[in-house]
Parts: C-alpha cells; structure tokens; sequence
C-alpha cells in the first residue's frame, strides 16, 4: 500500500514538475506535450485529487516509516507544482486581454455593448470539462460541402433562436495534416460564440499523407465558398466570416486569410470571394520552409513529416515556401490574433513572435499577439481555467472585429 502511494505521488510530482518546465529536446517533445497537456489544464483536478490521497494515506499509516515520509514530502512538492501551475493559468485571461488593449486601445470595448456579453458560467465548464454541450446550441451535422466523402463535411452550430445575419466563425482542425477531425477541437469556442449568436462552422479536410498540398487549403477554401452560398439557411451572414484553428489548423487558418481569392488555389471556382474578416490562429505553424532559422523548426522542415504532407517531390525551398504564412504577408490582411504559449513542446513559441513580427511590418489592419505564460500546445481543446478566460478574450476580440465592420450588425440581434 504504502509503495504504491509512494509511486503515484512520484509519478505526480514528476507531472507537475514537466508541466512547469517541459522537457526540452525532439526525442522528448511528444512525451512532454501530452503530460505536460493534461497536467496544465486539469491541475485542480489533479491537486484534489493529490490532497484527497495524501490526507487518506495520513489518516490511515501516518508518519511510522520513511516510505510514508517521502510519498507525503512528494505529494507536498505535487501539491506545490499543481498550485504554481493553476496560478500561472489564472492569469491568462489578462495576458489575453493586455494584448488586446496594447494593440487595439483601452476604449476597444466601448463600440458596442455585445463585445462584453457573458459567456456560459464557467464552474459548470470546469466541474466537468470533458461534457462540452450547451442546451442553447443546436448542431447540424455532416453537411456536404464539396466532394470527397466524409473528409468533405462540416457542422454548423447556431443559437437554437437562430439569429438573422449573424457574424460566422469558421474552425479548422488540427492533427499535424494527418490526422484529426472536425468533432475533437474548438468546440469551447464554437459553443460561447453561438451562445452569443454567432454562426460556427467547423469543417473537415483531407488528410495526408493520401493528400498533398495545396489539397487541404483547396478544400477548406471550397468549405468557405460553400459558407458564402449556404450560411444565410443558417442564420449566418455570408458578408462576415472569420476563420480560426490551432496547430495545423492555425497554419490552415493564417493561410486561408492571407491567400484570399488566389485564383490558383481555387480551382473550378476562381471567381467566389474567399476572403475573411479575421482570423485567429492559435498555435500555428507559420514557417514551412526553415526561414526562421529556429532550431525546432529547421528539425520540423528536415523530417519526414514535411515530404508527407507536401509530396516527396516538392522542391526546397519554393514548394515549401509555396505552403509557409511566413512568405505570404500582405498589407491587405484582415485583423489578426495570434495566441501562443510559452511552454510549447511541439511548435516554438519564438515562430510565432516572428511571424507577428513580420507581419505587423506589412499589415494596414491590427495584429494582436498574446503570448501565454505555462501553456502548453492543445491548451483549448476543453476548459480550463486558462482556456475559459482565453475564449473569451477571443469573443472579445472577434465581436471587435465584426463591429468594426459597420455594415454588419451585432450578433442575435435578429430572430428568424
């Protein structure tokens, strides 16, 4: 008994350890993601669940043998880690929010009433994270926008109300090019946004390494075409769209803003608008091609991940450049928030800075950058502490966006 407690409060200090400091280095960077992950985002979980073990152990052996002494001394440095950790997701919502006055004014709020409309209460989020359902939100599934099967489908989310024109958000999934789909990540988001009146799309694509790049920003763009004819049967106003999507799905995302109506990725539909109204990015990959000169990334572009997604014939570096937001700034660029993490295993926290960097060079709209002490990749796949406050400061940031669209007006404030 006493060995065993000893082990999980081992195994739960080293936890909290990685998800303070994540262990650095490729070999490990998969490893250090997923621990690190889970451990950050669920460390109130963790630290109740450490304490209620910790005082049960106590009330049962006490203190007799060293065992019980070092499995408390760890669950003590558990409890340190996991506290330090909440503390540091705590303050993400004003990391978030910061970036947003340093870049769009302290008075950004003041154009409309709608940026501060109240999201869902956040207890309930956190009670149970992983029941992300909202009885306010209806969802239409596996709508066909395009051919190619099931890897051709979105869902739409609305208010069950249904809203007349209302702003849209279009959320493209993550998974490195090759694997995930459109039921596994943004749903926080996409549910306080049709909980505010908004219409949400989230859409599948093809996946390689069957598909070989351009295909999987084609579709996307075929999705976004699809929005522009269709979204009006769903409440949604085809003349404010903005995208959004993390890890890959942040690349796919910073790509579809900044290739608008480039007639070469839209094949058999040169002529329909595909420009956004703002995108948010999180996490993403913007540099495919090494420009950066960043050690992680330069280990990205040199592996096997890049000749499968791109195609084993595609040249260095013009192919690749072909496929990086990096080689695709534009002064026409809608307004931009990018979020990143500091802790990142998988994609380095120093690609993202250069990419707003670069990009507030050439940019005539505001790009709003807000980098996240401790969080890791993945951080907003369910609710957290960090990820509720982050949500919604992009709530803030998107109702921001679309009330500085004068002609388009305030989400719900029409009921079909």
């Amino acid at each position: 008994m006493t060995r065993g407690f000893v082990l999980r409060q081992a195994v739960g200090a080293a936890l909290a350890a990685n998800a303070l400091r994540p262990l650095p280095g490729a070999p490990t960077s998969v490893v250090a993601f997923f621990s690190g992950w889970l451990t950050t985002e669920l460390a109130p979980h963790l630290l109740a669940v450490t304490a209620a073990d910790a005082a049960q152990h106590a009330a049962r052996h006490g203190t007799r043998t060293r065992s019980d002494r070092v499995g408390l001394a760890l669950a003590a440095a558990s409890a340190a880690g996991l506290a330090a950790v909440i503390a540091t997701g705590r303050g993400a919502g004003a990391e978030a929010e910061s970036a947003l006055v340093d870049t769009l004014g302290e008075n950004y709020t003041d154009r409309d009433a709608a940026i501060e409309h109240p999201g869902r209460p956040v207890w309930r989020q956190l009670l149970n994270p992983f029941w992300m359902r909202n009885k306010a939100v209806t969802r239409v599934r596996n709508l066909a926008y395009g051919p190619g099967g099931r890897r051709a489908r979105l869902d739409i989310y609305h208010r069950q109300d249904l809203p007349s024109k209302s702003p849209v958000l279009l959320q493209i999934h993550g998974g490195g090019w090759v694997i995930g789909n459109k039921d596994q990540q943004g749903l926080p988001l996409m549910l306080e946004m049709a909980s505010r009146g908004w219409v949400c799309a989230a859409v599948n694509y093809p996946l390689s390494p069957k598909a070989k790049w351009p295909e999987h920003l084609i579709a996307i763009k075929q999705a976004l075409a699809w929005l522009r004819e269709h979204v009006e049967e769903y409440g949604g106003n085809p003349d404010f769209i903005a995208v959004t999507g993390g890890s890959a799905g942040g690349h796919l995302a910073a790509m579809v803003a900044l290739t608008a109506n480039d007639s070469h990725l839209q094949p058999g539909f040169e002529d329909v608008d595909t420009s956004v109204q703002a995108c948010v990015p999180y996490y993403g990959v913007y540099d495919i091609a090494g420009d950066t000169g960043i050690k992680a990334v330069l280990q990205r572009v040199h592996s096997g991940l890049m000749p499968m997604v791109l195609g084993k014939h595609a040249t260095f570096p013009d192919d690749y450049r072909a496929a990086s937001p990096l080689a695709h700034l534009r002064a026409d660029a809608p307004p931009f928030f990018v979020i990143h993490g500091t802790s990142d295993s998988l994609i380095p926290v120093a690609e993202a800075r250069i990419f707003v960097d670069e990009l507030r060079q050439v940019s005539d709209n505001p790009v709003v950058y807000a980098e996240l002490k401790g969080a890791q990749h993945a951080f907003d796949v369910f609710p957290s502490i960090r990820s509720i406050s982050v949500t919604q400061a992009v709530g803030r940031f998107l109702e921001w966006s679309r009330s500085a669209t004068t002609d388009v007006p305030a989400a719900g404030t029409e009921s079909a």
